[in-house]
């Protein structure tokens, strides 16, 4: 009986105990909650307030509906910008995929390691503006590219790289993919020092080769680490290149490698009077990147669960 009491006592304590702490953990959050809700959520909000105006940043905020949206996708805007940004996704199997090799020949301490592990991740600490003009000097029609192609053969005369979306594109997947290397190869060595290195080992011992230990357990045991770098690196694809568009190519020919979020700049600034159309898109851009991340998720989840 006196046993059965002081369970009853010990467990009411707990209890008490686990409630204060849950009443601190959330008294401790709502700071930090009343920050990113004024500098976040107030923005958005009045983003999409503002899609539904005519609102030109100064005088002018009527009320026109969906008008935005109908002209954004009507006039085949929307389309040629999502082809334009889904274009650009190639890049993220590729960088993700050069990330792990590059990672694992790290973590492996190949002949060289100390030296690679700097300059690998050199493109990550370069402004985007910067690699933007490094890259279009490098594609101009005299630049080193033209020159190397034509003194092996491969082209006769200058090709005008930037000049047209079919060349300009792929310029800046390649661009995007060199840059972001550093920063999958970081994110992926950081995911590997969670394997047991026992389990490397056992893997050499059994035989099993350069891919094998690839594929069979690095990518399986590092899968939650693979998720955050391609979702990361799917919204920094879709929100973050306008520096980048900027300096290589300011969107052109036309809007041959126009993004989304660079129309939101180039409606909101060039145009000058076209806020309200801007924040539509942004609207649009918000919800492509919601539905894209969600999509990453429930796939990954699901290869967790395959691969157990």
């Amino acid at each position: 009986m006196a046993q059965k009491e002081t369970d009853k006592k010990t467990g009411s304590g707990t209890g008490k105990l686990a409630r204060n702490q849950r009443i601190c953990a959330v008294l401790s959050v709502i700071p930090a909650a009343l920050i990113i809700a004024s500098v976040k959520a107030w923005p958005i909000i009045q983003t999409v307030w503002h899609s539904f105006t005519n609102w030109d940043g100064l005088y002018k905020n009527d009320f026109v509906g969906l008008a935005n949206y109908r002209t954004f996708i009507s006039t085949g805007l929307f389309s040629k910008l999502l082809g334009n940004s889904l274009f650009l996704l190639i890049s993220v199997p590729a960088q993700v995929l050069i990330g792990i090799l590059v990672a694992v020949l790290l973590y492996e301490k190949t002949a060289g390691w100390k030296a690679f592990r700097s300059i690998y991740y050199i493109p990550q600490i370069i402004s985007l503006v910067i690699l933007g003009y490094l890259f279009k000097s490098m594609f101009s029609q005299n630049g080193p590219i033209n020159q190397i192609l034509m003194l092996l053969g491969f082209i006769k005369t200058p090709v005008e790289w930037l000049a047209k979306g079919t060349t300009a594109l792929p310029v800046l997947t390649i661009c995007i993919t060199w840059y972001s290397v550093g920063w999958q190869v970081i994110m992926i060595l950081g995911g590997m020092s969670s394997i047991d290195p026992q389990v490397f080992e056992a893997a050499k011992i059994d035989g099993a080769n350069f891919f094998t230990r690839i594929f069979k357990i690095i990518i399986p045991m590092i899968s939650s680490t693979l998720t955050y770098c391609v979702v990361m690196s799917v919204v920094w694809t879709f929100t973050s290149l306008f520096s980048l568009i900027y300096s290589m190519t300011n969107g052109g020919p036309g809007y041959e490698t126009m993004t989304l979020d660079y129309m939101v700049y180039a409606r909101s600034f060039l145009k000058g009077d076209q806020f309200g159309f801007a924040c539509a898109v942004a609207v649009v851009l918000l919800i492509i990147v919601m539905i894209i991340t969600f999509i990453n998720l429930r796939i990954s989840k699901a290869a967790e669960k395959e691969w157990g």
